[in-house]
């Protein structure tokens, strides 16, 4: 069976909390780009199996996530061995949840292939266990995310008539880092509330938290974002911890 797995882009990211876990509670809209996939393969094998393509990423095979999704429903629900063929497109570490989003779509294509019933809900169960982004990618809507991002919420928005161009400069920025040289704080007026205003509002109201200090380590990153604007962009930012950026244009 053969899936495309979608990246995705983040509109407003405030980061709210520290957890008591280490991690950050945040705010932000997860926006499906289906222009930027992967391509990923699974078939039925005599011995599970990981291949991959295309971008180099560091890691053995078998510490992907799509190795390791297939491993958690052999073992909560005995299915067989499979092969799994991985061609990556989208960046690694580039904010655009290219793994989550591989993680989720090996789950889904899973189900499809074992005929194991699942809904889309105990899928998210699933994926939220691999990763704070994974189940978004299992329902692959506009939607606002809460907690460390696994807590979802479907938003309506409809971009249809812009376009979304993307820069995907080669950096690497590191999450962890990212987010220790933030101090959370929780907006006066909710994402939701600033998501709802004319799109031509959002420059002045809806912020990324990690770009303050993401720009200020590598300012090439800021000067895409302004070429964007400078280009007529209607909106820009840096998506999820980045490297990778967007821009919103009418088309």
């Amino acid at each position: 069976m053969l899936v495309y797995p979608n990246a995705k882009i983040n509109i407003g990211l405030d980061i709210v909390a520290r957890r008591t876990d280490g991690y950050h509670d945040i705010e932000t809209l997860f926006m499906p780009i289906p222009e930027l996939t992967d391509i990923l393969e699974i078939v039925f094998a005599p011995e599970a199996k990981m291949v991959q393509y295309g971008l180099e990423y560091d890691g053995e095979p078998e510490d992907n996530l799509c190795f390791k999704a297939f491993r958690l429903l052999q073992k909560e629900k005995g299915i067989g061995n499979v092969e799994i063929h991985l061609y990556k497109k989208i960046p690694v570490g580039a904010g655009f949840g290219g793994g989550s989003a591989d993680c989720a779509f090996t789950l889904m294509t899973l189900n499809d292939l074992f005929g194991l019933g699942l809904s889309k809900e105990e899928l998210a169960g699933y994926a939220a266990t691999l990763g704070s982004d994974c189940p978004f990618f299992i329902y692959n809507r506009p939607m606002l995310a809460s907690g460390k991002g696994e807590i979802l919420k479907p938003y309506d928005l409809d971009l249809g008539g812009y376009r979304i161009e993307l820069a995907m400069p080669d950096i690497h920025v590191s999450t962890r880092e990212a987010y220790s040289k933030v101090t959370p704080a929780r907006p006066g007026t909710s994402l939701a509330e600033r998501l709802a205003q004319p799109i031509g509002q959002w420059k002045r109201s809806v912020k990324n938290d990690f770009e303050p200090s993401v720009f200020a380590a590598h300012p090439s990153l800021a000067a895409i974002k302004d070429d964007f604007y400078r280009r007529g962009a209607v909106y820009a930012s840096l998506s999820g911890s980045g490297a990778a950026l967007y821009g919103i244009f009418c088309k």
